[in-house]
């Protein structure tokens, strides 16, 4: 057997008007952009192909017109199923005008419906996304009026238990990238440092008797491949595309090439870090305090500032020693990064695909997971999804916090033009933000206070003047910091009043201090 080695132009002539396309990819790793490009050029000079119908989970590109937004032209797309929205902003206007259905998934649920799909399985059950805007009792995931006579999931009941049923995709082409691939099409991916749905995608596409694209770097001779080494063996893949454009095989948007982020023989030595006492540092170390050592083994910290500071914080105070850090998109233990290479971490311990990490997720396999607070309501819910026009997507969100036991959402209290100062012990606020993150009822739910409450979860708010916690029918005010009024720092800054603590606390003095708080020492 010997697999067809093309060229992108070509390999962009052969997907068909009204395919249903499964990509692979996150931010830029994995992504076959040489190819992506093409079908926006062929597009373009020809009006074809059309009325495309685009499924992908992590999200794909930079916010500079690459990966998805390839398919941003008029036309060209009749639905697009997608996990993060956010690196794809041309999009968010087309979904506004109707352009093309939209539906926004948990990204590990896409994950897992590409693997089901190459099974035959007409549906995926799981429990992720009840009680959020995924649940058909809810939008069902749609994002616009042109997806409301569309109907991908629905709630059943499995032993009295809810559930929900995601139809799954059949994929007429899937199009990803490798590193290397042999004369028979068996691809490699030694210079990337993420493997995502690979496996998943060309299976899904094959099994439905569809097509498999793989962009590669080279091609080598049959039999010069480690076996073990071939995530996709070459009876899977119709069409190789070699490129030597080093622009088009980047490793993450950040790196052309960075052997760090693929061995976990690195050695470095661990820098000082200097990290200034302001509102990110006192969230962070607030949420530090909520860490605990006997029991918080296994660890994920979510994309955002917020949540990577309360990392960095952890190693500062001596915390992160004896724990394993985990991303969605498949890397255990390491320093994972963020930007342009979220989702890939320094000389990590180990990378497997991504559909089983959200096994591992969806069984409880985390202990705790540190995220963003974006927008929370009176009754503990939290959107990170959609606010007005713009759609973020939900991203592993909705996977991750579903299944972790203890879950802390991290942000300040209030956004745009919040001012404030951290001086003689004390939390100053020069400036109040205009935007009120603590609302009546939140745009859309990401999150959901009553099925976490339900499920036993213990889930905490953490912001720079207050620290409230998930209690039932609703949140708890806990602590405050020093310095802030309550009345007119705290409650005339929230849409709702929260309940307050019998046992209402000033957050410990060490948070406002610049000395490291060796916490790790206290007794617990």
């Amino acid at each position: 057997m010997s697999v067809k080695v093309i060229d992108s132009k070509t390999a962009a002539e052969l997907i068909p008007d009204n395919a249903s396309v499964a990509l692979d990819g996150c931010l830029g790793t994995d992504v076959a952009e040489e190819i992506l490009e093409m079908m926006k050029k062929r597009y373009q000079e020809t009006g074809h192909p059309k009325d495309l119908d685009v499924w992908y989970g992590c999200g794909i590109g930079d916010n500079k017109g690459s990966a998805v937004e390839n398919f941003a032209e008029k036309g060209m797309l009749r639905r697009v199923v997608g996990g993060l929205w956010s690196l794809a902003p041309k999009l968010a206007p087309m979904v506004a005008n109707n352009d093309f259905e939209a539906f926004n998934f948990p990204q590990g649920t896409i994950s897992q419906l590409f693997r089901d799909a190459a099974a035959h399985r007409p549906v995926l059950v799981t429990h992720t996304g009840l009680g959020t805007f995924v649940d058909p009792e809810n939008d069902g995931g749609r994002l616009n009026e042109a997806a409301k006579n569309s109907t991908l999931v629905n709630r059943i009941k499995i032993h009295g238990k809810d559930y929900l049923a995601y139809e799954t995709p059949k994929p007429d082409v899937s199009i990803f990238r490798g590193t290397y691939a042999d004369e028979n099409g068996n691809i490699t991916f030694d210079d990337e440092p993420l493997t995502m749905d690979v496996t998943a995608v060309a299976m899904a596409a094959h099994n439905n008797g569809g097509k498999v694209i793989v962009q590669v770097k080279r091609v080598v001779k049959a039999g010069s491949l480690d076996p073990k080494a071939v995530r996709v063996p070459g009876v899977l893949v119709d069409y190789v595309v070699p490129t030597d454009n080093p622009e088009m095989t980047k490793q993450t948007n950040d790196y052309i090439y960075n052997p760090d982020i693929i061995k976990s023989n690195i050695v470095k030595d661990v820098k000082q870090m200097d990290l200034p006492l302001d509102k990110k540092k006192v969230i962070a170390r607030r949420a530090a305090f909520l860490f605990n050592p006997d029991t918080d083994h296994c660890v994920n910290f979510g994309i955002g500032q917020y949540p990577m500071y309360c990392a960095m914080v952890m190693k500062e105070e001596g915390l992160s020693d004896n724990i394993v850090t985990t991303v969605e998109a498949g890397t255990f233990g390491g320093t994972s990064l963020g930007g342009g290479s979220f989702g890939t971490a320094i000389a990590p311990q180990a990378t497997i695909d991504e559909p089983y990490m959200f096994d591992f997720y969806n069984g409880g396999g985390l202990d705790a997971t540190y995220l963003g607070l974006a927008e929370a309501d009176q009754y503990g819910n939290l959107n990170v999804s959609k606010f007005g026009p713009k759609i973020a997507g939900t991203g592993g969100f909705v996977d991750i916090t579903q299944y972790t036991p203890k879950i802390v959402f991290t942000g300040t209290f209030t956004a745009a033009g919040l001012k404030e100062e951290i001086k003689d012990g004390k939390l100053n606020i020069i400036q109040e933000g205009k935007v009120k993150k603590f609302v009546k009822h939140v745009q859309q739910i990401t999150f959901s206070g009553k099925v976490a409450y339900d499920s036993n979860q213990e889930v905490w708010y953490v912001t720079e003047r207050a620290v409230f916690k998930l209690v039932k029918g609703g949140i708890e005010l806990m602590e405050i910091a020093p310095g802030v009024d309550l009345q007119k720092d705290v409650l005339d800054q929230m849409e709702f009043k929260p309940i307050i603590s019998d046992n209402l606390q000033e957050m410990d003095p060490r948070i406002f201090q610049e000395p490291v708080m060796n916490i790790k020492n206290d007794k617990r």
